[in-house]
This record gives C-alpha cells, sequence and structure tokens, in this order.
C-alpha cells in the first residue's frame, strides 16, 4: 500500500517526466507490465493514493526557483498514503544538473501535526538531520505548509538499473492544511481531464526494453512539477 523508500541517504538518480492522456498511458501500461513487476507495496490493487503537504517560504522562493529552472534546487515535503497517519515520512527532495535525489525521515503524528499547523519543533539532537534542516528553515526563513498535493499512482518496478515507473493519474491540489492526515481532504483537479503524468526513475542506465516500450509518435519528455502546477492554481 507504499512506496518502500530509503530512509537516510540517498543517490542521484534519473527521473524523465511525460504528460499524457489516458489512452497513452494504458498502451505504455500495456507496454510494461510484460516486462516489469508491479511494485508490491501497492497491494493487490496494484495502485495506492499519494498525499505530499509542501513547504515554502512567505516570498514563494521554492516555487519561482522551480519556475525560473534553479539548479540546483530542493524542496521539503511531508507524504502520506491512502489518507493514513500509519506511516509519515518528511523528504528532502533535491535537484541538481538533470538529476534528482531524496532523502527522508519518519515523522511521529504529534510531530506531523505540529509541522502541518506551521509550528517548529523543539530543538534536539536526538533529530534526524533532514528533520533539523526543515526545523532550521522554519525558524530562519519562516518556513510554512505551502500547498497539497494528492493523486492516485500505479508502480512498476525492474531490478536492472533499479529502474521504477509510476502512472500518476487525477493530480489535485489542496490548501486544507489542518486536514492533511483525514482520510478525505477537499481539492481541485489541477490538469485537464484524462490527462495523466507518466514519470521514469533509474540510476545509470535505463535497460533497452523499457526504453523501447515508451517510443511513441506523441511522447515526449517534459519539465514537469506537481508541486509547481498545484500551487500554481491554489495561489
Amino acid at each position: 500500500m507504499r512506496e518502500k523508500e530509503p530512509i537516510g541517504a540517498g543517490k542521484y538518480r534519473h527521473e524523465y517526466k511525460y504528460v499524457c492522456r489516458e489512452s497513452t498511458l494504458a498502451i505504455v501500461e500495456g507496454r510494461l507490465c510484460s516486462l516489469m513487476r508491479p511494485d508490491p507495496h501497492a497491494g493487490e490493487a496494484g495502485t495506492y493514493q499519494v498525499r505530499s503537504l509542501y513547504f515554502d517560504d512567505p516570498y514563494g522562493s521554492c516555487f519561482l526557483e522551480n519556475e525560473n529552472g534553479t539548479d540546483p534546487r530542493e524542496k521539503f515535503r511531508i507524504r502520506i498514503y491512502n489518507g493514513s497517519a500509519g506511516r509519515i515520512s518528511l523528504e528532502l527532495k533535491e535537484k541538481t544538473r538533470g538529476k534528482t535525489r531524496k532523502l527522508a525521515c519518519p515523522l511521529t503524528e504529534p510531530q506531523c501535526r505540529a509541522l502541518m499547523a506551521g509550528r517548529p519543533l523543539p530543538d534536539s539532537a536526538d533529530h534526524p538531520p533532514v528533520l533539523q534542516k526543515l526545523l532550521l528553515l522554519m525558524r530562519t526563513r519562516l518556513y510554512r505548509p505551502s500547498v497539497i498535493v494528492e493523486y492516485s499512482r500505479t508502480p512498476y518496478i525492474y531490478p536492472s538499473g533499479n529502474v521504477r515507473v509510476t502512472l500518476d493519474r487525477n493530480i489535485a491540489a489542496s490548501t486544507a492544511f489542518s486536514a492533511f492526515l483525514d482520510p478525505e481532504i477537499p481539492r481541485r483537479p489541477v490538469m485537464e481531464p484524462g490527462s495523466h503524468v507518466l514519470e521514469v526513475k533509474f540510476d545509470e542506465f535505463l535497460p533497452d526494453p523499457i526504453h523501447n516500450a515508451l517510443q511513441m509518435n506523441h511522447l515526449r519528455q517534459t519539465a514537469f512539477s506537481k508541486y509547481y502546477l498545484c500551487k500554481k492554481f491554489s495561489l
């Protein structure tokens, strides 16, 4: 029911994104399902709901860095799955020279609720480095909750090259920060009906079978940020 994310140090990976229609997504999925296996963390349904609460400063610096293509740049988010507080992760996503990496640490529900409300936690040497960095930014640059991003994800994995392909549908935005841990939250779609996102992530190389499966005339790699789009529609 959830993504298997590394807790602690991560490594830089390639990340390709494609905006496509449901018909194209269905064709790609039909090709990939014979090459890749569903992520077992997605459970029997093969799909789960991803909900992320992003942080930014009062000037919208993270939003503007995304808009301007600033390199390097970083974003903080709290992530849960299927509207459940059973597993809460704080993630720092860094992007540099076209590659991305993710550093993460677990949060308790009380810690998450304090951050949701924009309240920095008390200083503690026991806090993981990712949490310490966010708390520093909350105090020095007034980082606060900025927007919630939610979508339905169908993930596939391929061991060679550590490839992960995700089909992300029904991307929506919300500013109901106090309801972040609720099973359901008010939200609004940010893409036109039938338009979704395909993401391809891998380490050093993309195996030929996966590369070939993605070759379609109307499938074009693009710069795309769920955070940026959701924030833009929530302004």
